[in-house]
């Protein structure tokens, strides 16, 4: 009895242990698994975490380059101080939102080779855009005057920013640096039409006859482009396009914008300045046959550089007629007397923009005399940093221009191209002060006044109230029925574009310098 009780006994507990090291290892092993699945799971959470960080930069690094409105204006989770290539970005130019493309049916390609100075290509290189826009063709970077009496060898990126001219019109028309492939080789083969389009048309011609010859030869090729639109009855939307191109599509490069800038802020820190486009010199005087003032040597040097360029078509000039007529440009003398006259501050800075004067410093004396704080860029500014435009006398002229926008008067001493389109530009920013001087009522005045008709008090006045209304202020543009050349230039006068101040804009005299 004792030994069966015994052997239940170990049996029992034999049992025991073996149930106990069962659960054991039943419990461990739960352990384990619950141990791995939680594991897993964390190393799940972490790596779905990763990822969409990962996303997350992604999408912003997209949103900086291609700026969906989605990511638009979200904060940076980084420090760009704290990053050499984030440091190194923040000093570039904020990226711009390019207007989406425009699409169209292309009927052709249009070539344009500009000629003339640079205010006479910038007007027509504006006509041109226009004129693309509503034949449906595509334009290719305008070619600019090599050959004109400046001959300046700059190319359209030497001037405009090219890339800016493209992107901020395409919503409007489609622009190329250069022919598709296909068709650079036929123009370099000479399979191509070319052919100067009629002065002062209108959209109906280009519609009738250009078109036609677009879609005919594919590749169709302006070869003189000045004034080929009309100033008068055409579209609204045409005339605000002309002013689209010229005062936003056409910027010039960031190295002459800059300068621009340094010689503004050079004037500025010495107090407010007048810029005269003085035009005396020597090419514009043989253009216009113009030697008031001269000696004979000079009326003879003047005289053979006409002869010289077949395309000044008038050769024997009456001086003393053409100035009477007010066709010349004022001489320096004549200019010192009328800013006099109209009460310009003589201690305010001058600034010349134009080229060389003729005669140089004995002519300018008669203006120094009385305005002795005459400057020019090249008294401003040392000669390494016009070196990049020395000789390039476009570039030149888009540094002159640059500043004629910014001055508190603008007074050009001939109604030429730079004139009317810096005129019109001023307008656009608002009325800006420019004094347009009538030459045949003047050049009368001070004849009168140097022989003793009039007194000083007499003639000044006299200048003061012919001018008053000629400050560059609100006036509809003159319209003159099938003579376009007298009405009012367009780029001079854009007016369907500008939105009109109040009448005491400051155009009066009272508020000249």
């Amino acid at each position: 009895m004792c030994k069966v009780e015994k052997f239940l006994y170990h049996r029992k507990l034999l049992e025991m242990k073996v149930k106990f090291l069962g659960d054991s290892k039943i419990e461990k092993l739960k352990n384990s698994l619950v141990s791995r699945s939680r594991m897993s799971l964390w190393m799940i959470r972490a790596m779905t975490i990763l990822l969409l960080w990962s996303c997350f930069v992604h999408l912003v690094a997209m949103g900086e380059m291609w700026g969906p409105r989605l990511l638009k204006g979200w904060p940076s989770c980084f420090n760009h101080h704290d990053f050499p290539m984030a440091a190194e970005m923040t000093s570039l130019p904020m990226k711009i939102a390019l207007p989406p493309k425009r699409i169209y049916r292309n009927n052709g390609y249009l070539m344009v080779s500009c000629n003339g100075g640079l205010n006479q290509m910038r007007a027509a290189i504006c006509d041109m855009v226009t004129i693309a826009r509503y034949l449906n063709v595509t334009l290719i970077v305008p070619e600019l005057d090599k050959t004109s009496f400046w001959n300046d060898p700059s190319e359209f990126k030497d001037i405009f920013d090219v890339d800016y001219f493209i992107t901020s019109l395409r919503d409007e028309v489609r622009i190329l640096k250069e022919l598709p492939p296909r068709l650079k080789r036929r123009v370099e083969l000479g399979v191509y039409h070319t052919m100067p389009p009629i002065s002062w048309s209108n959209m109906s011609y280009y519609e009738d006859q250009i078109l036609p010859l677009v879609r005919k030869h594919k590749v169709l090729h302006l070869n003189k482009t000045d004034t080929r639109l009309a100033n008068n009855e055409l579209p609204v939307e045409i005339q605000k396009l002309r002013c689209r191109a010229n005062f936003n599509g056409l910027r010039f490069t960031p190295k002459i914008e800059e300068l621009g800038r340094r010689v503004v802020k050079i004037l500025r820190e010495k107090g407010p300045f007048l810029v005269l486009h003085l035009r005396y010199e020597m090419d514009m005087l043989a253009f216009s046959g113009c030697s008031h003032g001269c000696n004979r040597y000079e009326e003879e040097e003047l005289t053979r550089m006409r002869y010289a360029y077949p395309w000044w078509k008038e050769k024997v000039i009456n001086s003393e007629l053409k100035r009477k007529e007010g066709l010349c440009p004022l001489t320096p003398e004549e200019t010192a007397l009328t800013l006099s006259a109209l009460g310009i501050d003589r201690n305010v800075q001058i600034y010349i923009a134009a080229g060389e004067i003729y005669g140089g410093k004995r002519r300018l004396k008669a203006l120094t005399d009385v305005f002795p704080n005459v400057v020019r860029k090249e008294t401003l500014l040392d000669s390494s940093d016009l070196s990049f435009c020395q000789n390039h006398s476009s570039q030149m002229a888009a540094l002159d221009y640059l500043i004629s926008l910014e001055s508190d008067i603008f007074v050009p001493t001939y109604y030429g191209n730079m004139a009317k389109v810096v005129e019109g530009h001023r307008r656009f920013l608002g009325f800006k002060k420019t004094i347009e001087l009538n030459r045949k009522f003047l050049v009368k005045l001070i004849d009168e006044y140097y022989e003793g008709l009039l007194s000083w008090e007499v003639f000044s006045t006299t200048v003061k109230a012919f001018h008053a209304t000629r400050m560059g202020g609100p006036k509809k543009r003159l319209v003159i029925p099938n003579r376009p050349k007298e009405e009012d230039y367009f780029y001079a006068n854009p007016y369907e574009c500008l939105q009109l101040l109040h009448e005491n804009n400051g155009n009066s005299l009272e508020q000249t310098i």
